[in-house]
């Protein structure tokens, strides 16, 4: 019998087991949605054989854009995914905890059809990502809004100089990245829904508060403060948005998701168009107006997602959500045993269950996603120092104040249109490594010609066509996020893993605030040299990687492979094996 892979998490199958058919439903009289291989009586679907069958694997259309008439039926049955649960000896060892909160709504045998799936996640994109995409809209605001404050003599105001801004971006990097894994463990505790809209409103009296700085001390301070409360806000949404969506779902969601950064920069762009030209109001900058309301905006959002965010896909009843909830019981059906189906390993943990020192350890010493670790500390690195010095940059190169933050949105709309294309592209190929790195091939003939070429003597435009080309990069950062839940494999792992890689990112954000130094300005040549060498050694980075990952695959099919099919059950059964260390795991790649 051959042996086959299976789904986004990789495990492996053997082909032709069925689903038993639980005590709680029965054999002969299964309800189902009606779909290929039923037969239609009225509400009920009658199988004879007791089992549900699967829908046809070909058939999954999992973009819009891949339905037409002829190649997808919306009437088909959904569950074509093959799972652990489709074996009766496997699906006791992937049965959910007792207390996961929505045991109640777990059925190996429930069957859905693309119509009624699609529905679903279109609901619940409205419900849940377009909210979660505000919340980081917000949060940009406030933690790259101090970009447009430099260009209403920020630095000057406080008497400042551009290494005291590098230690402020620093300080917050650092900051932020401190507190990027204790607030993964108080989400993973409390719960996201809790913590989230608590960090918000913290950071955003924070981010008010910087109107009235008044020097160097008070700024580092607040972007102290402002890191501290920030952290760990990125890792804590996305492991809340797993609670709703599969693998490839939630990849391309991060991609909308990072589009929301991006989205915030464009409007911050035009709102300090406007709030810079309150300058002199009540004798005050128009810097601090600017930190001021935008802090403003972030606690009335912060406020709104006390209400907004739901524990979980069957947890969302409540005063203000409806005492019926968003969700009707078919669709939390589909939810969760679409998701679970996806990932046995969503069933291990409660919403509300933290994690020990026993599992962090454990989480943290797992060397295979050390690898993607190492590429969030390296792949934004060549394009990061043009980014923060933009607005100083476009000021040294003779605009004014309301044209440095103007000029500073083209490089973002095509950013957001490359990262999606991306982002798209690596599902639809299913390729993540190679389309990671496409990134680092964007960067390297900008950074050379930035190396080679005067730019205080160059055209201010074409310095400013190059620059704005860098920063269009077709960022990798929704596929590594994704790519790192992924490979993590268990709950516990991916609560810890996505903080760590979290972590390493802003620790490039701390190496790349000190890359441009002033005793290198105001061309930063020095500087260029250094992020053309860093694109080119990623190149090599990301091959590593993927070749890491596929020597790793060989060998657990080696092993595998050698056993045989009663070695391979009690292997299931017997096993200490965890997450992503079990035979019948493979790495995505």
């Amino acid at each position: 019998m051959a042996t086959v892979i299976f789904g986004n998490t990789g495990r492996v199958r053997e082909p032709g087991v069925t689903v038993p058919a639980s005590s709680s439903t029965s054999s002969e009289d299964v309800a189902a949605p009606i779909g290929d291989g039923f037969e239609k009586d009225q509400t009920r679907v009658h199988v004879s054989d007791g089992v549900p069958p699967l829908g046809v694997p070909h058939e999954e259309k999992r973009f819009w854009f891949q339905r037409g008439k002829k190649s997808y039926d919306p009437n088909a049955i959904a569950t074509l995914q093959p799972s652990v649960y489709d074996n009766p000896d496997s699906a006791k060892q992937y049965q959910p905890r007792a207390d996961w909160e929505n045991l109640h709504r777990f059925n190996p045998l429930a069957r859905w059809t693309w119509n009624e799936e699609y529905r679903l996640i279109r609901k619940i994109d409205l419900r849940i990502m377009f909210f979660a995409c505000v919340m980081f809209m917000a949060l940009e605001l406030d933690r790259s809004n101090i970009q447009q404050a430099n260009t209403d003599n920020f630095l000057k105001d406080l008497h400042l100089n551009t290494n005291d801004y590098n230690l402020g971006n620093t300080v917050f990097k650092l900051a932020f990245l401190c507190a990027e894994l204790p607030s993964q463990l108080v989400s993973k505790w409390v719960g996201p829904d809790r913590w989230i809209p608590t960090q918000m409103v913290l950071w955003s009296i924070v981010a008010s508060s910087q109107f009235w700085l008044s020097g160097r001390d008070s700024f580092l301070a607040c972007r102290a403060l402002l890191g501290l409360l920030q952290g760990g806000f990125i890792p804590d949404v996305i492991l809340y948005l797993s609670y709703f969506y599969k693998h490839h779902e939630l990849s391309i969601r991060l991609g909308f998701f990072w589009t929301g950064m991006y989205v915030a920069d464009i409007l911050a762009a035009f709102l300090a168009y406007g709030l810079l030209h309150l300058r002199g109001l009540h004798g005050h900058a128009g810097w601090r107006w600017l930190f001021l309301i935008e802090g403003i905006f972030t606690l009335v959002i912060g406020l709104i997602a006390y209400v907004l965010m739901p524990p979980g896909p069957c947890q969302t009843a409540n005063w203000s959500r409806g005492k019926k909830g968003w969700f009707t019981a078919r669709e939390e059906e589909i939810i969760v045993n679409r998701v679970i189906r996806d990932d046995p390993s969503k069933g291990t943990m409660h919403n509300r269950q933290p994690v020990t020192l026993k599992l962090l350890w454990k989480s943290l010493t797992d060397y295979d996603l050390w690898p993607l670790y190492i590429l969030g500390l390296l792949f934004q690195i060549p394009q990061t120092p043009p980014q923060q010095y933009l607005t100083l940059s476009l000021r040294g190169l003779g605009f004014d104040t309301f044209q440095s933050n103007l000029l500073a949105i083209p490089w973002t709309f095509i950013h957001i249109i490359t990262m999606l294309a991306l982002t798209y592209s690596a599902e639809i190929f299913q390729e993540l490594t190679l389309h990671a790195m496409i990134g680092q091939f964007w960067a390297i003939p900008m950074l050379t010609w930035l190396v080679v070429t005067n730019t205080a003597k160059a055209d201010k435009w074409i310095v400013w066509t190059v620059i704005t080309l860098l920063l269009s990069y077709p960022s990798s950062h929704p596929i590594q996020v994704g790519w790192n839940s992924r490979n993590s494999n268990t709950v516990r792992s991916r609560t810890v893993s996505a903080a760590c890689y979290n972590m390493f990112v802003q620790a490039s954000g701390i190496i790349s605030s000190n890359i441009y130094r002033q005793d290198d300005k105001p061309l930063y040549k020095r500087g260029n040299k250094a992020l053309l060498g860093i694109a080119v050694g990623n190149v090599f980075v990301y091959l590593s990687t993927k070749a890491y990952y596929i020597w790793r695959n060989k060998s657990r099919d080696r092993k595998w492979n050698a056993m045989t099919e009663e070695e391979k059950l009690e292997y299931l059964e017997n096993t200490t094996d965890e997450g992503n260390k079990r035979l019948d795991f493979r790495f995505a790649h």
